[in-house]
């Protein structure tokens, strides 16, 4: 393989990656905590949209129990996200015959 198509492959990496990060953005990930008593719903930049939560889970006397679960319902949309982008980068890889050691 010479330098040209190096390069070459290299430059349609890079858009198809451009590409990718851009259809993630687009999306919106939602994910629940304490059986659904706390929803976060995050874009695929990880900028959260909205929280959601049950009256019933709202308990003056244990602020630490809903803080707790509305940090777990956003740690999981983030994480769905980060697959997401970890699936797609992988598949991009896959097509243009990349391999990693290990993977």
């Amino acid at each position: 393989m010479n330098i040209n198509q190096i390069m070459k492959q290299a430059q349609d990496m890079q858009k198809k990656l451009a590409k990718q990060q851009e259809e993630l953005s687009q999306k919106e990930f939602e994910a629940s905590s304490g059986g659904g008593m706390v929803t976060a719903k995050i874009n695929g930049t990880g900028q959260l949209l909205a929280i959601q939560i049950d009256p019933e889970v709202v308990d003056k006397d244990d602020v630490d129990m809903l803080q707790d679960l509305i940090v777990a319902a956003v740690n999981e949309a983030s994480k769905k996200v980060s697959d997401e982008a970890q699936g797609g980068m992988m598949g991009m890889m896959n097509q243009m015959g990349i391999k990693l050691p290990g993977m």
